[in-house]
């Protein structure tokens, strides 16, 4: 089948249109490299999978487009498995709501206006490394690359075939934005009965048609069972006009795959499992590995050393960035999923009684939640609660 197809040849083929992906592609592109990015959906930005929330400090970070900005985060409600609630309000705004739909579209724009190709309705169905090249099927076509950056979301067939190993674990997400009359502020619900292993959402939407509640859950096990329970929980006091149409569905990873590089290849965002292992949030840790990526990518292009001992250099680098990050969030997801929920409201009660939120509001930052977690866990009162499970 393949021998009828034609095989134009490219230096990079990305694999994925998502923001990861599309901020590859531009970072490449931009410095001479002819890139093609193979998208498997009609469109850029859809389905939309993720919350959507990004911290205001990314966009200059990250140099991104500030047009998808929506509307600021400034307060956030916490609620405990027994209804124990903690407010927690800044003085400016730490995080921003922005139209993933818009936002992954406008990368996709600089990503062309920088020289990639977009290729949409290209389903990749075949990665084949060789000794001068990736032969890479993609749709009904057959595209030589020099290299191949894997930008495929949470979807790990290829880095199971090619031997790069999986996410030590997973949670699995349901989420929905629904016409909303009164929107409040960030609502974070936590509890075995709410969603065990992870927590419930809902975050207040303004467009310029209306308010919107986007709703959702992350948990271990039904996670559309645990949206149906935080859309019960939510609907009247935010007038939220319930459809029955089911939410979107995703999986998402908890920890790194054991490697993110092989000959030819790179791995980056989701694919890599490179997510917050507290919250999931994975635009901004997906941007920046594309960022690594394209530098590593850039210099091997340039050389022409793209086997595996010089694509290292990338795996190194984003392990120097964000390796110390993701293995304390990945402590305390360790210590918090052993609680239970009396234990978890212990915590509620320390926090609104002891000096716990002067900790928060001293250390706490979107993208950076290590310096909170270590504060916590230095916490005499706070640590005995987080590891009497584990002392036993």
């Amino acid at each position: 089948m393949t021998s009828h197809m034609s095989q134009p040849s490219v230096d990079v083929l990305v694999v994925g249109g998502g923001p990861a992906g599309l901020y590859a592609a531009q970072q490449i592109a931009s410095r001479g490299h002819s890139v093609v990015v193979c998208e498997e959906h009609n469109a850029v930005g859809c389905p939309v999978h993720c919350t959507g929330v990004l911290a205001t400090d990314s966009f200059n970070d990250l140099d991104l487009p500030a047009a998808v900005k929506l509307n600021a985060l400034t307060a956030a409600r916490f609620v405990s498995p027994s209804g124990l609630v903690v407010d927690y309000q800044t003085p400016s705004a730490l995080a921003t709501v922005i139209d993933r739909v818009a936002f992954d579209a406008s990368l996709a724009a600089r990503a062309k206006e920088a020289g990639a190709e977009m290729r949409v309705g290209a389903r990749v169905s075949s990665i084949e490394p060789q000794a001068d090249g990736v032969t890479v099927i993609a749709g009904d076509s057959c595209i030589h690359a020099r290299l191949v950056v894997l930008a495929c979301g949470a979807s790990y067939g290829f880095q199971r075939r090619l031997g790069l190993g999986l996410p030590i674990a997973h949670l699995h997400t349901a989420q929905r934005e629904l016409p909303a009359t009164t929107v409040g502020d960030v609502e974070l619900h936590f509890g075995r009965a709410v969603a065990p292993d992870g927590f419930a959402w809902v975050v207040p939407v303004v467009r310029p048609d209306g308010t919107y509640a986007r709703v959702g859950a992350m948990a271990s096990d039904d996670a559309i069972g645990a949206y149906t329970r935080m859309l019960a929980r939510v609907a009247e006091s935010w007038g939220v006009r319930v459809d029955g149409v089911a939410p979107r569905q995703k999986v998402l990873p908890l920890g790194e795959i054991p490697r993110t590089y092989a000959d030819r290849l790179l791995v980056v965002g989701d694919a890599a499992g490179l997510v917050k292992p507290t919250t999931g949030g994975g635009i901004h840790y997906g941007i920046l590995s594309a960022g690594l990526a394209a530098d590593v990518a850039d210099e091997a292009l340039r050389r022409d050393r793209l086997d595996a001992s010089a694509l290292a250099r990338y795996e190194t680098t984003w392990r120097h960035h964000l390796g110390d990050e993701l293995e304390t969030q990945h402590a305390l997801r360790r210590v918090v999923t052993a609680l239970d929920d009396a234990e978890v409201d212990s915590l509620f009660d320390l926090a609104q009684t002891d000096g716990i939120m002067p900790l928060v509001r001293k250390t706490a930052q979107f993208n950076q939640h290590r310096h909170l977690i270590r504060a916590l866990f230095k916490h005499p009162p706070a640590r005995r609660i987080l590891f009497k499970t584990l002392i036993g």
